[in-house]
């Protein structure tokens, strides 16, 4: 990049500095990790990818980028500047919806952890898609403490995590129930029943990391018995976790929904955790943001739910 970045901005007019297209322009090298690549997405020629970042760094003052061979690395004042250009993007996006809009269209980042991912979104995003065929759902999933961060950093825009959010985090995001889940403690198959964590016969609990909340659920669960595993393996999936307790080799905390839908049933058995395992999904947005499709999903979610309420009403 810059041989020797200058300090002195001469032909710029201050209300030039930081301008959107710029920014969306620093954001796309940060996320393809090199200007071939943000050029060929964003297209425009490298050339003036290149001087727009030059420009901007000479604006600043800093350097934003580092060559690693052929990536593009981010500097320290380069990861300083990222979460203030997402947000700046971000809410440039809402602002301009919010006055546009009047039908759901353009990108609608959604988050969701991998239960809720597998079990719960694929007939719900199905049916989303075909009533709104203009909205492109970028979907990522991770454990509800890495899905809440994000939405705080505005790398989401809406998020299905479970319950309850954090009172510290109630004045950043508005939330409302979607469903409970029924988490359930599951053994491998023909354990002798559970009820209580001194009735399990194994030492080794299954887990995904620390930010995962049903993780946290089944550690209050040896907590209040004032007990706690004796060994944690991590898994990144819950199909690598029921294939573990199958094998016999441990216990885990698993949906009732998500067991359903996947292999290993039959190998292994299943536990009530009582009203502990009642948990909670929210879908959880940024307090204030605007997004028809945000609101077309939240309207989807209130049909589906009073359709059900009708349909036990009526059996």
């Amino acid at each position: 990049m810059l041989p020797d970045v200058k300090t002195n901005h001469v032909d710029r007019p201050q209300n030039e500095l930081l301008d959107l297209i710029t920014l969306d322009i620093f954001r796309a090298v940060v996320r393809e990790n090199g200007v071939t690549r943000a050029a060929a997405r964003l297209n425009r020629v490298q050339s003036n990818v290149t001087t727009r970042i030059k420009q901007l760094e000479e604006d600043l003052g800093v350097r934003l980028f580092t060559r690693e061979g052929r990536r593009m690395a981010l500097t320290p004042a380069g990861r300083e500047l990222l979460p203030f250009a997402e947000r700046l993007l971000s809410l440039a996006g809402e602002a301009r919806r919010s006055v546009c809009d009047v039908l759901p269209r353009g990108r609608f980042r959604l988050g969701a952890m991998e239960s809720t991912a597998a079990s719960r979104l694929p007939t719900m995003l199905a049916n989303y898609r075909r009533t709104w065929r203009d909205v492109s759902i970028e979907l990522v999933v991770d454990t509800s403490e890495a899905l809440i961060q994000q939405l705080r950093d505005f790398k989401l825009d809406a998020m299905f995590v479970a319950g309850p959010i954090d009172v510290s985090d109630l004045i950043l995001f508005e939330c409302e129930s979607v469903y409970f889940e029924e988490l359930l403690l599951v053994t491998p198959h023909g354990h002798p029943p559970v009820l209580g964590p001194v009735d399990l016969k194994l030492d080794t609990m299954v887990a995904f990391d620390r930010g995962c909340s049903y993780r946290r659920v089944g550690e209050k669960w040896f907590a209040n018995a004032g007990i706690q595993p004796e060994r944690i393996v991590e898994v990144e999936a819950y199909h690598a976790m029921l294939a573990w307790i199958a094998a016999g080799s441990g216990f885990g905390f698993v949906p009732r929904s998500t067991l359903e839908t996947v292999r290993h049933l039959e190998e292994v058995s299943v536990h009530s955790l009582g009203t502990l395992g009642r948990v909670e999904t929210l879908l959880v947005w940024r307090e204030g943001h605007f997004s028809s499709a945000l609101n077309a999903l939240r309207t989807q979610i209130a049909e589906q739910a009073a359709a059900r309420l009708n349909a036990r009403a009526a059996a």
